[in-house]
């Protein structure tokens, strides 16, 4: 694909600095227009909301169907090939003597120029890196600006799907996947004002540190730039949580700080965050500019795993697995986490409010980490902001995922721009845990390698720009674990369920797995007309909505596998609750049995958490827009710190059968625990059969225990499911609970909806 132009002026500055003098800035009242080439003038021009998408205000100019009810998201398509513009008009503001007026944005997706009174200024290629303008000496008593927006890059016409996009830093998964409809965002989609600055200004500032081997000083080193800074004098000052300044500097930018508070996720300590604050001066001692953030003090490595230097076990020894233990502050942890996605299909209207119901929940579900998936965007700042007082650890991709990225100079010296602007940004936040170049590049689909240009040079700019958090250039690596993302293998000679399959896996981390599960009817009754509620159909707008040929067969919605476990549904409802039960009972198993893997396995974390518009099925904890499903609770369960578990090796049981499970106790805690005694017993119904009674000895902290193998032979039960309970004396929050599918002998469940094509 030939460029259609080229980067005239970059400026990648720290817009996350807050000022404390917000009335500097000024909002924009923008309109929209539209038409079929570059050259053609728009016919008409609408109101257009900033931050957000053109197709949103087309949609709303124009009396569009919501693009999330039935398949009206189709008619939205044509709108990724039209050519946008943006236009403004504003007066010239009074300025004071020195001060100079500033346009910013700190997203523009994705290709786009920038003219002033018909005078171009910028042009450039990608939506992560902000746009800084001085307008001032170009101002006119009455201005007009204008952003002219292309269509959404393409590599080819066809095939359309996520291939399109393998020559561009922006996100694949628009371009269609197996729970994101094509709707490709273009448009301005972060924070865009006129600012009024001093002539001489911060723009960007950094506090780096390094931690010395027992975490007990940290050596400071100020980075900052802007403009005109040269002989001016500036003052920093670091405050603790209280108020109380604990460092203050004046014109130098080294100095040493002893004792830090330290700053863990939230289930290993307390995110600790000092406030930050850059005063600059004039050269009378006037200060003329303030800006405030965060900082959190940290260490964080990727270790090799428990084990992992004893594979391969023959020779030649050359390469074992890569580290993928994470370590924290010296502290070895166990990452329980999930894959975070796009909140929405248009990021421009993604908020702060968005970001932090979502993130709540996340730390609600006893999550420390979140895998920021390489096929969606960069967050906001927001969302890092929120991550860091929340005690949340971020794992950040890079825009790459699925494709075989090129080396190609263009494609190069974009990504380069982009990903600089990226880690400028993100490298300030003590929830940053590392870096990784993007999804499933080394994989046959992808077809990328070490050797490839891209992830070279990714891993280049962390080391230069970032160097003291880790890089990896893919998930998976070698000994990580993708998959697998049904309950029931999917090939009918087969059916291995997940209780089998993850018994006999070995990984250093499972860093995707799925279980997929229906939404919630009253989900269902907002995307799917009342006409195509039930029964559920191909060809209908459960397909639109990921319920079959998402994936492999009949997925997201598995109603051939729902059914062979409690019979044929007789209504929406029934098939929505034993599909929810299915998910949930799936995710714990995982979850629990990569618990018990450790010291070997470090980290799980499910594909996937959320999800960017209503689904009719797919493998999320969360139904949009923050509707937990109650899988969401069954992963919250198995991720408590303390718990007592059960390994199982099937989910449906027959009567007369000998039924039996090994227990455990799992602990993530950083601290040692007494002995104590579990008790498991099976209940259907009203009767009770109790099983085992152990006694358990002291837990060091971080480890866990396994313990005897509870038997018993099942009676004979009235009911189609049972459940396994395990109760902790004088501990009730470590007890735990399990569902499982029963087969009476008297009676026999026959399906008699056909099976879908594998």
């Amino acid at each position: 694909m030939k460029p259609t132009f080229l980067i005239f002026m970059i400026a990648i500055s720290n817009l996350s600095l807050k000022s404390v003098n917000p009335e500097n800035r000024t909002s924009l009242k923008w309109d929209l227009g539209y038409a079929k080439t570059a050259s053609e003038i728009p016919a008409k021009w609408i109101p257009a909301v900033v931050p957000g998408a053109v197709q949103l205000d087309m949609a709303k100019a124009e009396k569009y169907e919501p693009y999330f009810f039935a398949e009206h998201w189709k008619d939205y398509l044509w709108m990724e090939d039209q050519f946008y513009t943006y236009r403004t008009l504003f007066l010239k503001p009074e300025l004071n003597s020195g001060e100079r007026l500033v346009f910013v944005s700190k997203g523009i997706d994705y290709q786009f120029k920038i003219f002033l009174n018909g005078e171009e200024l910028l042009s450039q290629e990608g939506m992560f890196t902000p746009v800084s303008l001085d307008l001032t000496d170009k101002l006119k008593k009455q201005n007009e600006l204008k952003i002219f927006v292309f269509p959404a890059p393409k590599i080819y016409p066809k095939p359309v799907d996520r291939t399109q996009a393998s020559h561009s830093v922006k996100p694949a998964v628009s371009y269609g996947w197996d729970w994101h409809p094509r709707l490709i965002p273009l448009g301005i989609w972060d924070e865009t004002y006129l600012e009024k600055r001093p002539s001489s200004f911060i723009e960007d500032f950094h506090v780096n540190y390094t931690l010395n081997q027992d975490l007990s000083k940290a050596e400071i080193k100020l980075e900052l730039s802007g403009q005109n800074l040269k002989g001016l004098p500036f003052i920093w000052t670091l405050k603790d949580e209280t108020g109380q300044e604990v460092l203050k500097l004046e014109g130098k930018t080294e100095l040493s700080f002893s004792n830090p508070q330290l700053w863990w996720p939230h289930d290993h300590g307390k995110p600790y965050l000092y406030t930050s604050t850059i005063q600059l001066l004039d050269t009378s001692g006037k200060v003329i500019q303030t800006s405030e953030s965060k900082i959190g003090f940290r260490r964080i490595r990727l270790v090799m795993n428990e084990g992992a230097w004893n594979e391969p076990e023959g020779f030649p020894k050359t390469r074992s697995v890569p580290p993928a233990q994470l370590e924290i502050n010296g502290r070895k942890i166990f990452c329980k986490g999930t894959n975070w996605v796009n909140p929405e299909i248009f990021p421009g209207i993604i908020t702060r409010e968005r970001y932090n119901e979502l993130l709540r929940l996340a730390v609600e579900a006893n999550f420390n980490l979140l895998r920021v998936w390489g096929g969606g965007i960069v967050n906001k700042e927001s969302f890092f902001e929120l991550c860091d007082e929340k005690g949340l650890l971020v794992w950040q991709e890079f825009p790459l995922a699925c494709n075989n990225y090129p080396d190609e100079p263009h494609y190069l010296s974009i990504l380069k721009q982009e990903s600089a602007s990226i880690i400028n940004r993100v490298r300030k936040h003590p929830s940053l845990a590392f870096w990784c170049g993007g999804n499933e590049l080394f994989s046959a689909w992808s077809g990328m390698t070490d050797q490839s240009l891209a992830l070279r040079l990714l891993n280049s700019q962390c080391l230069e720009l970032d160097p003291n958090s880790p890089f990896i250039p893919t998930s998976p690596l070698m000994g990580m674990g993708h998959g697998n993302y049904v309950f029931r293998d999917l090939d009918p000679k087969n059916k291995e369920e997940v209780f089998s399959n993850m018994a006999r896996a070995h990984y250093t981390a499972y860093t995707e797995f799925g279980m997929p599960a229906p939404a919630s009817v009253e989900v269902l009754k907002t995307i799917i007309p009342k006409e195509e509620l039930w029964a559920p159909k191909p060809g209908t707008s459960w397909e639109s909505h990921h319920a079959y040929k998402a994936w492999v067969g009949n997925t997201w919605l598995c109603q051939d596998i729902i059914e062979d476990y409690f019979g044929v549904s007789s209504s929406l409802e029934e098939l929505v609750a034993n599909g929810q039960l299915i998910q949930g009972e799936g995710y714990k198993c995982i979850y629990e049995e990569a618990r018990r893997q450790k010291p070997y396995c470090s980290m799980a974390t499910n594909w996937c958490y959320d999800e960017p518009w209503p689904t009719a099925a797919n493998n999320s904890l969360i139904s949009y827009p923050s509707i937990p499903k109650p899988g969401f609770y069954a992963v919250k369960n198995a991720c408590r710190p303390v718990l007592a578990s059960a390994k199982f090796s099937k989910f449906k049981w027959t009567e007369g059968e000998t039924f039996f499970a090994d227990l455990w106790m799992l602990s993530d805690l950083p601290s040692d625990l007494p002995a104590g005694k579990v008790k498991i017993k099976l209940v259907a119904g009203t009767s009770e059969v109790p099983i085992l009674s152990w006694d358990y000895n002291p837990m060091k902290a971080n480890v866990n225990q396994a313990g005897p193998t509870a038997r018993c032979k099942l009676p004979a039960w009235s009911t189609d499911r049972f459940k396994v309970i395990l109760e902790v004396e004088d501990h009730p929050e470590y007890n735990s609970e399990y569902t499982f599918a029963y087969q009476p002998r008297s009676v026999e469940f026959k399906r008699t909806t056909p099976v879908m094509n594998q």
